[in-house]
């Protein structure tokens, strides 16, 4: 599972930026309603308005510096952003009529981030902050005269009741996109978080396998060493036994396999990508992962197509990786004694691999289990982590495994690798 370092962004960020969208929607209506009132010939104090949209401005400012920086911001940083909003709306309510100016709703936006976007004492805070300033303003504004205007039938109207109207109904579209937007912001951190969570649960799942499997290459080099010996020391008594002898030479070269599995376990851990393999063209590449199937399966027939295309990049060889795809002609063998087709094509993008044997099938039930860590679909006893290690190994090069049945018979193994995170360039270095 791939977690793109743009996806970590802190929520208390994407707040901000909804926060100076917001102040810049309300920097527009209060501008847009001053001038209303200017064209009709309200008189207001035009200074103080003046400072307090300044003010916002020069917050809004402020905040996109902060955002250009690629920082992140934390609860505290945006606390005090929506505290300078309070105070500059109540800079401008307390020279433009004070708690009967139409324009006091606008309290309520700051509130409503802070309820949705901080913590309950941050949010409790802000909101007493405004209780209080609303409070003052009832005893403490400068008055405007009780004004009226005429609508196209002649009728008069009161401007604070046709203000309150267009404050309900612009707080209420504001209210609906920014509090939506931020609920939705704080679903997909809480998916990341839990994204996080379950890669870490595999993390710790493959380190599990890890140590198990250092643990037997440890406990199981004694035993292939004494295999070995007395393979070799059989090797001389059925001398004149050619066919005792050929199967015997089977079981040498799966007991060297075993040791060389083993050997690569211990050599290669720890180890980074640059030193952990040599450098081959894929096409190359392609017929020793090949090649060493056969020599431990050499019952089965494999027929390999491998496209024709000139491009052949240099990739890393690493073990694993030839692990993984031997890993999946075994299961196919498995299902497909007899026979399996092998096909490789590539671009300059993308390997694409496919391997198909003849067998029954999987059904829906073991298809949906299948790369579940233990899970094993096979007749005879089996460890079920071959398809699990593959898909690991496989994300690990950003490619896909997907498992389905042949529209004819059998099964069809489909593998995606991006040419990117395998090729390297003439210097050596991915």
């Amino acid at each position: 599972m791939k977690i793109s370092l743009q996806n970590l962004e802190s929520p208390s960020r994407r707040n901000l930026q909804r926060l100076f969208l917001l102040r810049s929607v309300m920097i527009a209506f209060m501008l847009a309603a001053t001038l209303a009132l200017f064209y009709l010939h309200i008189p207001l104090p035009k200074y103080p308005i003046a400072f307090a949209v300044s003010g916002m401005l020069l917050l809004n400012l402020v905040t996109l510096l902060r955002l250009n920086r690629h920082t992140n911001t934390n609860d505290k940083e945006l606390l005090l952003q929506l505290l300078g909003d309070l105070l500059a709306l109540t800079v401008l309510f307390y020279y433009t009529g004070g708690y009967s100016n139409p324009l006091v709703w606008m309290y309520l936006l700051p509130l409503t981030v802070a309820a949705v976007a901080l913590k309950r004492a941050y949010a409790w805070l802000l909101a007493t902050a405004a209780i209080g300033c609303y409070s003052l303003l009832v005893f403490y504004y400068v008055p405007l005269s009780h004004l009226h205007m005429h609508d196209i039938a002649g009728r008069t109207l009161d401007i604070h009741l046709v203000g309150m109207w267009i404050g309900f109904v612009v707080s209420a579209g504001i209210i609906a996109f920014f509090v939506t937007r931020i609920g939705q912001s704080l679903r997909e951190y809480d998916q990341l978080m839990a994204s996080i969570r379950e890669q870490s649960l595999e993390s710790e799942r493959v380190l599990s396998l890890g140590t198990l499997a250092a643990s037997a290459a440890h406990e199981l080099g004694t035993p292939l060493s004494t295999m070995a010996v007395v393979s070799k020391e059989l090797a001389h008594d059925l001398a004149k036994q050619p066919e005792q002898l050929q199967q015997l030479e089977i079981l040498r070269t799966q007991i060297n396999r075993c040791k060389e599995i083993l050997s690569s376990i211990t050599r290669n851990a720890g180890q980074n990508r640059a030193d952990a393999g040599q450098g081959l063209a894929l096409r190359e590449f392609l017929h020793e992962v090949i090649q060493r199937w056969r020599d431990t399966r050499p019952a089965t027939e494999l027929t390999v197509s491998l496209c024709e295309s000139t491009h052949d990049p240099l990739i890393f060889t690493d073990r694993s990786l030839i692990q993984a795809l031997q890993n999946l002609l075994d299961n196919a063998a498995d299902a497909s004694p007899d026979q399996i087709l092998f096909n490789a094509e590539w671009n300059q993008t993308n390997l694409n691999i496919s391997i198909r044997d003849f067998g029954s099938g999987i059904s829906e039930d073991i298809q949906k289990q299948l790369g579940k860590p233990f899970f094993t679909s096979k007749r005879e006893k089996g460890m079920g982590l071959g398809v699990y290690l593959t898909q690991m190994t496989l994300a690990r090069f950003g490619g896909e495994l997907n498992l389905s049945n042949h529209p004819e018979s059998g099964v069809l193994t489909l593998v995606t690798l991006p040419l990117k995170n395998l090729s390297i360039d003439q210097s050596g270095v991915r």
